[in-house]
């Protein structure tokens, strides 16, 4: 654990060191935010603002963490298979969020990449990951931890087609959480010291190390995130961490409580498909006043600071109620 959290101190220093060239770079490129037109007023003056800010903490991730377990990866596949599948993923999903960010950007203004196109997308990377821990880390069984049973339950081949759902829904409630200054990092990197508690009480070196190194990297691109922001995540990171997260969950077996830890990702999600759904049953009604839950609350006139640190301290609250289920 002292490992763990030097290495949050350094990554958050490298994030902080190198935030402000890469908002200049983006700047430079001209990849800012587009604003909806239905939204909240407020949320016009952040028109421009650089969005693809969670190169920075998937870059310093993905350094920092094939730099502490380089020897380790060679010297043995079996250990590295730990740091391998959450680094792939995270990696995997950034690619395709940048993607959809850029296409944002440049060739649909404000709604990026087709949406059929990207689930499918999104749930081939999740299959390949899902397939990997079956087969490479539970050795073809499908291990669930469920509080006050003191053995692992074993789902057998079920648990694929429930990994990739777990993976590919939490990749979007994360990107969904992704909508004020400050939220979404807020929320994942609470998510990921829950569950680097949780590996580090199972003596998972390598997720523990992997957990922190990515609440440094968010720490540090927190630094430019805090209100008002000067960059933000954009798909590029928001996908990445909530996919991340989901392999966490399922690597240390506790993914049954894992819309618990992640409770106002999973809440926004879901308000955010009742909303769809409403719409559709009702003929153009809506059933909150927009969607995600955040803007909601914007438009009844709570305001962005209040929603950011109720909603953390809600997921503070979670990560902790989760934690003590994890050892029960």
């Amino acid at each position: 654990m002292g490992l763990a959290l030097s290495l949050a101190g350094a990554t958050f220093l490298l994030s902080v060191i190198w935030g402000g060239p890469l908002i200049e770079v983006m700047r430079r490129l001209r990849l800012g935010k587009q604003i909806r037109i239905d939204g909240p007023a407020t949320h016009a003056a952040k028109m421009g603002t650089p969005a693809m800010g969670g190169i920075l903490i998937i870059g310093w991730t993905l350094v920092v963490s094939i730099v502490m377990n380089i020897v380790q990866i060679i010297q043995a596949l079996e250990t590295a298979e730990s740091v391998v599948i959450p680094l792939g993923v995270m990696v995997a999903y950034s690619i395709l969020g940048g993607i959809d960010d850029y296409q944002g950007f440049r060739y649909r203004p404000g709604e990026g990449m087709k949406a059929r196109v990207k689930i499918w997308l999104q749930l081939a990377i999740s299959s390949v990951a899902a397939v990997a821990i079956y087969v490479l880390v539970n050795d073809g069984h499908g291990w669930l931890a469920v509080p006050t049973v003191h053995v692992l339950l074993d789902i057998g081949i079920l648990y694929v087609p429930i990994a990739v759902l777990l993976i590919t829904a939490s990749a979007n409630a994360v990107n969904l959480t992704d909508g004020l200054d400050g939220l979404a990092g807020l929320i994942a990197a609470t998510a990921f010291v829950a569950y680097g508690i949780i590996a580090y009480l199972q003596d998972q070196q390598f997720l523990v190390l992997f957990s922190f190194i990515v609440i440094g990297a968010t720490f540090g691109f927190l630094w430019y995130n805090a209100k008002p922001a000067q960059m933000f995540m954009g798909d590029v990171g928001a996908q990445a961490l909530g996919a991340a997260l989901g392999v966490l969950a399922l690597m240390t077996n506790q993914w049954l409580i894992f819309p618990i830890i992640l409770a106002i990702p999973v809440a926004t999600e879901f308000s955010t498909t009742l909303q769809v759904l409403y719409f559709k049953a009702t003929g153009g009604k809506r059933l909150f006043k927009m969607a995600p839950l955040h803007h909601h609350f914007e438009l009844i006139g709570w305001s962005e600071t209040q929603i950011v640190q109720r909603w953390w301290l809600i997921a503070m609250l979670a990560a902790m109620i989760g934690i003590a289920l994890a050892l029960l």
